[in-house]
């Protein structure tokens, strides 16, 4: 039995439609014991994004990005992150938004992305799924000062570090983001 089959949408409510859409959804899913359960459960929608880990090849350098994230903040970190550039997709492809987050975020003009998987980060209330990615950059590539897009209140920071230093940042703390601890485990074991 295909999971379609086991979940009936019975009510979705908007609880808010601000900054993302957080619904309440009530259904009925069949258990594996042929008993139906009432649940309810609330998803926020923020959109599917994508992320990418820029590796220059000649150096060994990663380019990562550091950014004020309040929901960190909140939560008793000073809510400046460490990161790998990525953003929503807004309609976009993942591919065309990565090369358009990476020259917004960083400055740099990316030539070759590499997908090399998807990912449901927070799949118990978040709708968002990432698309990962790993692409080359080097000097030659900057075409502006990055920074992000202020009207939008970004202001992010361009770090340049050694691939073993950000794994090593992983370890003392430094770096808590979720996406980029992936990325940068996976791309220290292909390339």
């Amino acid at each position: 039995m295909e999971t379609k089959d086991r979940v009936r949408i019975l009510d979705t409510a908007v609880l808010s439609d601000d900054w993302y859409v957080l619904k309440k959804v009530t259904f009925d899913f069949l258990r594996r014991d042929g008993i139906w359960q009432r649940q309810s459960r609330e998803t926020y929608d923020r959109g599917n994004g994508a992320t990418i880990l820029l590796q220059d090849r000649k150096t060994g350098n990663v380019l990562l990005t550091r950014q004020f994230r309040m929901p960190a903040f909140v939560n008793g970190h000073d809510g400046m992150l460490i990161e790998t550039p990525g953003g929503l997709l807004d309609d976009a492809s993942p591919e065309e938004r990565i090369r358009a987050e990476v020259e917004e975020e960083t400055g740099y003009r990316v030539r070759h992305v590499e997908k090399i998987f998807e990912a449901f980060m927070s799949p118990g209330s978040v709708t968002e799924k990432l698309h990962f990615y790993l692409g080359d950059y080097d000097s030659s590539m900057r075409v502006s000062d990055g920074g992000g897009v202020e009207e939008e209140g970004e202001e992010i920071e361009t770090i340049e570090v050694p691939l073993q230093t950000a794994l090593r940042m992983i370890d003392s703390g430094e770096i808590m983001d979720g996406k980029t601890i992936m990325l940068l485990q996976y791309g220290s074991t292909r390339r």
